[in-house]
């Protein structure tokens, strides 16, 4: 075992010595889930998942463990989408139920933190947790499982349908030392259920923290899940997430994937169609600037006839940003009838940022509709042109068709608080004079020419 490994298992050592009295369930778990990791150790650039990442970062830190979930409301609110709907916040992975506002949740809701599913009815929980997110070839699912014990669980009944936005929001602070935290994340929606959730991921200036975020998602026959992930974190933060759906008959589920922040990010998004007419929709933007790192993972497995998937990842890079995209779809043998398209765009506004996009498909039927692309390129300079002749400055130009770029991603972004964050960070701050809707019209027509 080498010194990075034991590090890490030291901490785990230190806060088992805390825990109190557990289910016999969950303590194996955790013995699984660090043992695995030990057999495991931190993935390395010659396993070809993790060619273009480099972990050291993380596996070489002496990260804490966080202590309490003080944060100043003032602070918090700052960072805080202004969204009425129902909110469990988190800091630095410790609930924090002054910051949290559950609101009148409608009947058939159970939105709670994952401490107190656990206490409150912990056969419930044991069941579905871990189910879809094995500990056997991912190390940093094996570390969330030996460390888990927060997170939030957000379950709905059959043809319960949730009106407002069901909000996660996950707080990093600034300290004198670096702190990790291992979230995980369980939503399971019944038959015909329909809601959408939000997980925002955020923090203070200065934070440099890691966050190893697990979320299994399973969505029974017709549910309907729009999920945003806007991660947003500190330039210094480190981000790894794991996320696994599971899909019956008529299900659908959209993610907007939507990644601003951290220093070093890396994103694994896996659905599995097991039901005929499931439907996946992937919604990808990653922008990076300075050194950030962002790395997308996808994978859709059509496991049954008569499966959709779309997916549309477009990716942003300034200065010495490095952007890593590999998206795979597998048809598995008699999934006959299903259509799948997948798209990768990114523009480099940088000579020195660095793209490495790789789209897969792999096919085991014969009567299929599947398509798959990849592109980069750079800003036109007859496009910034044309807008200065409109009487717009250099700087706001290359604004506003980078945030052309990204709207085919973001004119399907139903939250305008949502949307504002990106358009704010990919577009910078343009002059209120500017009819900004007129203006990216005429920027995405001269992006198209």
């Amino acid at each position: 075992m080498n010194d990075d490994v034991q590090r890490f298992l030291d901490r785990l050592t230190e806060r088992n010595a805390t825990r109190g009295p557990e289910p016999t369930w969950i303590a194996a778990r955790r013995q699984a889930g660090a043992a695995r990791f030990e057999a495991l150790g931190f993935p390395h650039r010659r396993i070809e998942n993790w060619k273009y990442t480099d972990v050291r970062d993380i596996a070489r830190h002496d990260f804490a463990l966080a202590g309490d979930a003080d944060f100043s409301p003032a602070a918090a609110a700052a960072l805080t989408l202004p969204l009425d709907g129902h909110r469990l916040t988190f800091v630095d992975g410790v609930f924090a139920p002054a910051l949290s506002d559950l609101g009148d949740l409608p009947d058939g809701v159970q939105l709670m933190p994952l401490s107190q599913a656990l206490e409150d009815n912990h056969e419930a929980v044991g069941g579905p947790l871990g189910r879809l997110t094995g500990v056997e070839f991912s190390p940093f699912a094996a570390l969330n499982t030996a460390f888990m014990e927060e997170g939030a669980v957000v379950r709905l009944a059959p043809r319960t349908v949730v009106e407002k936005p069901i909000v996660l929001q996950f707080l990093s602070r600034a300290g004198e030392q670096a702190v990790m935290s291992h979230p995980r994340i369980l939503i399971e929606a019944g038959g015909r259920s329909q809601a959408t959730v939000v997980e925002h991921h955020v923090g203070e200036e200065g934070a440099a923290n890691f966050t190893n975020l697990v979320e299994e998602i399973i969505l029974e026959r017709g549910a309907i899940l729009t999920h945003y992930k806007l991660q947003e974190a500190p330039i210094q933060d480190r981000h790894v997430a794991s996320i696994q759906v599971e899909q019956a008959r008529d299900s659908r589920y959209t993610s907007f994937n939507l990644n601003l922040g951290g220093g070093l990010v890396r994103n694994d998004l896996v659905s599995d169609l097991n039901g005929q007419g499931a439907e996946t929709t992937f919604q990808g933007l990653f922008y990076g600037q300075g050194r950030q790192h962002v790395d997308n993972h996808t994978l859709v497995n059509h496991n049954a006839p008569h499966t959709t998937s779309r997916e549309n990842y477009k990716g942003i890079l300034d200065d010495r940003a490095h952007g890593v995209f590999n998206g795979k779809v597998i048809v598995k043998r008699d999934s006959q009838k299903i259509e799948a398209e997948q798209s990768n765009a990114n523009l480099l506004l940088s000579d020195r940022a660095e793209i490495d996009t790789k789209p897969e498909l792999e096919i085991y039927a014969d009567d299929v509709k599947c398509a798959h692309g990849a592109t980069t390129g750079q800003l036109d300079e007859e496009a910034i042109y044309a807008l200065r002749t409109r009487g717009i400055d250099a700087q706001t130009a290359r604004g506003l068709l980078t945030l052309a770029f990204a709207g085919e991603v973001m004119e399907r972004v139903d939250l305008d608080a949502v949307a504002e964050r990106v358009e704010l960070t990919v577009a910078g701050k343009l002059p209120e004079r500017f009819n900004l809707a007129g203006l990216v019209e005429t920027a995405t027509a001269l992006n198209e020419e």
